[in-house]
């Protein structure tokens, strides 16, 4: 797996939000994806230092469909939680 294809999309809410004045930043990422993977692919991209790499699998939601009586899933997914070491920053976040 290349780091291009680990790291999926940064979340944007409110508590990630939170979370960037303690130095720590949250990803979708690949499914199939390793925290070691997951460290690596952060480390190449943003040249930034990371301290450590949580993570967290999501099931993705039961939602109706309005026309017919029948439901479907959306799809599950995996989120980091990546802490980055001393006064580094990623600028993508800050502007």
């Amino acid at each position: 797996m290349t780091e291009r294809n680990v790291l999926i999309k940064p979340v944007i809410s409110e508590k990630s939000y939170a979370l960037m004045d303690q130095g720590a930043y949250v990803f979708v990422v690949d499914p199939r994806a390793s925290k070691v993977e997951i460290r690596e692919a952060v480390e190449s991209t943003f040249s930034v230092r990371v301290e450590s790499v949580n993570t967290l699998n999501r099931k993705g939601k039961r939602k109706r469909n309005r026309r017919q009586a029948t439901f479907g899933r959306r799809s599950d997914t995996k989120r980091a939680i990546v802490r980055l070491k001393g006064d580094d920053r990623i600028e993508l976040f800050e502007s």
